[in-house]
């Protein structure tokens, strides 16, 4: 099941997304659901085209917990060594958006990069320390993710929270994807400024992370308590590279769809 976050004529709704993704947008509608898609799906009646609607983040965490150097590869590529426990930082709620919202670039950075990434959206009740079984069991769906990263930023920092923490710096979409396994899907990032020639910077696959999704959310839980709809960033693998203003990225994930943002500076 795909479960979207949407903008219509009479306001803002979580839907089911029905038919087949390989159709395209003109291809799809979406069913409006009763209040909130924790518990018990009811729908409304109402439906639209997908076409006609605004997806928004497919939800609003809490909290977003990120994990770093979570690909081999990727902890390479910037001279570091895989960590013998996941590490975390955080991404304020602030710095999430939806689809085709716009990436912003801060004036105090040279160098903001694309991270695409797998993120997991924990649902009822919630996550405290949890083992492997009850962390697998909190998880409602799964989603796409950039974890944008003013990479100067990060160096310069003692710590990670300006570098990551931008207002904007946080897309996730276009839904979330229910019962989907995880354990080896393809991550791929493109980047472009046209989009018959969109360039493939990243391109990964899940199987390769180092801790996989329910040790992460496992061992995360034990250190806060997961609500639902907080997100869960799995790590990005290798290709990390700049973005700049008049870029399109887009983040694909196997089984789910695609994240595509235009990037601008501040004004």
């Amino acid at each position: 099941m795909r479960i979207a976050r949407f903008a219509h004529a009479k306001g803002m709704s979580f839907g089911v997304v029905e038919g087949e993704s390989e159709a395209g947008p003109q291809g799809l509608t979406i069913a409006e659901i009763d209040g909130h898609p924790f518990g018990q799906i009811q729908f409304s009646g109402a439906r639209w085209a997908l076409s006609d609607v605004r997806l928004l983040s497919p939800i609003l965490p809490s909290k977003v917990v990120c994990v770093g150097r979570n690909y081999a590869e990727h902890a390479a590529e910037h001279g570091n060594e895989v960590p013998k426990e996941p590490l975390l930082f955080l991404k304020p709620s602030t710095s999430v958006i939806g689809p085709r919202d716009a990436i912003r670039l801060p004036i105090f950075s040279k160098q903001v990069e694309h991270e695409a990434e797998l993120a997991v959206v924990i649902g009822a009740p919630g996550a405290r320390r949890a083992d492997r079984a009850a962390a697998a069991r909190a998880i409602f769906g799964y989603t796409c993710a950039n974890d944008v990263t003013a990479r100067d930023l990060q160096r310069s920092d003692s710590q990670w929270t300006r570098a990551k923490g931008f207002d904007s710096f946080c897309p996730i979409g276009p839904w979330i994807t229910t019962g989907l396994d995880v354990s080896d899907l393809e991550v791929r990032c493109e980047v472009g400024r046209n989009p018959d020639e969109m360039e493939v910077r990243q391109l990964g696959r899940t199987k390769d992370m180092v801790f996989d999704v329910p040790a992460l959310v496992s061992y995360i839980s034990h250190v806060m308590t997961l609500l639902p709809g907080d997100v869960v960033l799995t790590g990005t693998p290798a290709g990390v590279s700049p973005l700049t203003d008049g870029d399109t990225v887009t983040v694909r994930i196997e089984g789910i769809g695609e994240l595509t943002n235009s990037v601008v500076p501040v004004v």
